[in-house]
């Protein structure tokens, strides 16, 4: 059985394909070409029914207009970029001003995770998907060729490989960024999430950090043991979550990719479906929103309407401005180097 199909064309006459990909064990993941979005995944429960773990539109067209960047794939920088300038080898670049007129998110308006990919490989279990960044895309140096690759693995774990080259100097920090809930209620506020991080990037009222790190004990950014992601301050009012973690990479294994090597970063749990979602990932980062801002005017997948906290992204990636940050990780990536990131999310009991 033929796993592509046409979900449908953009209001430019592009079509967009999408795969379904399967497992022996009954999970079902869903690609586009839209934003290399992951569409649709669903998982076996340890009861024996299934349950959808991710947000998502059934319609192709609601994507452009009202997708937060819903399963895709962000870059050609994901996160934020203060007032959108970066210095590389003694010369200024300007990204776009997205966020508020004031900084770039996510590689701007027109960014990776919202353009058309194309499919160039997919079978039952994995897809892999393409994308040209031309020089100067974005005010960006370098034409950057990307690829992304999803695969079904095991019982019931999503893979998904970045990987990118360029002919001249640029920054790279790729991200994926689904919506996840492990269960039927409206949002994930009783979800329990454990994160593998002593210490976090503090930021101002516009989330760019300012390069200190700081300790989590004693702050409602400490989960370093499982507890529920609702939260409240003194005075009552909610606390919410887009900040970014360091990881401890203390739990380690070998990666399918030769020299990388996997760290555990998060694990969420539901009650509620008895489902859990490990992390792993080869990256020095994550990101944690907890959707607070959702509030999407049209339906999602058969139909559910997403508030506040419909979902939570976990996003592993690279620390937010870091090319302004040259203490943090470096995400300059050069001629003759491959960019590669590799992340798994492992569902079970």
């Amino acid at each position: 059985m033929n796993s592509k199909s046409l979900l449908g064309t953009l209001a430019d006459g592009t079509p967009i394909h999408e795969v379904t990909l399967r497992s022996p064990s009954g999970a079902e993941a869903k690609v586009m070409e839209w934003g290399a979005v992951l569409r649709d995944l669903v998982v076996p429960r340890p009861d024996g029914g299934s349950q959808r773990v991710v947000l998502g539109f059934d319609n192709l067209a609601d994507y452009p207009t009202h997708s937060p960047h819903m399963g895709a794939i962000a870059g050609r920088y994901a996160n934020r970029i203060a007032h959108g300038r970066f210095m590389l080898d003694g010369k200024d670049y300007q990204a776009p001003l997205n966020q508020d007129g004031r900084h770039s998110l996510h590689g701007g308006e027109a960014g990776f995770s919202k353009l058309p990919w194309t499919i160039v490989h997919h079978d039952a279990a994995c897809v892999t998907l393409a994308l040209v960044s031309p020089d100067g895309d974005a005010g960006y140096p370098g034409t950057l060729q990307v690829w992304c690759r999803y695969s079904l693995v095991g019982d019931a774990t999503l893979r998904i490989e970045l990987s990118a080259t360029t002919d001249a100097a640029t920054i790279v920090n790729l991200a994926h960024h689904s919506y996840f809930r492990l269960d039927d209620a409206p949002d994930i506020l009783d979800h329990e999430l454990e994160l593998r991080a002593n210490l976090t990037t503090p930021v101002d009222a516009d989330l760019i950090p300012d390069g200190a790190l700081d300790h989590v004990a004693g702050t409602p950014f400490d989960f370093r043991k499982p507890r529920p992601i609702r939260r409240h301050a003194a005075d009552g009012a909610r606390i919410w979550y887009d900040h970014n973690f360091m990881l401890r990479r203390d739990r380690r294994e070998p990666s399918v990719a030769a020299g990388l090597e996997l760290a555990h970063a998060a694990t969420l749990r539901s009650a509620r479906s008895g489902l859990s979602m490990q992390l792993w990932t080869t990256e020095p980062a994550l990101q944690v929103y907890d959707g607070a801002k959702l509030k999407i005017p049209v339906p999602g997948l058969d139909g559910e309407r997403y508030g506040a906290c419909a979902g939570i992204a976990l996003e592993p990636q690279h620390v937010p401005d870091s090319p302004n940050l040259p203490h943090m990780p470096s995400t300059v990536l050069r001629p003759g180097e491959v960019y590669r990131q590799v992340s798994e999310y492992r569902f079970g009991g």
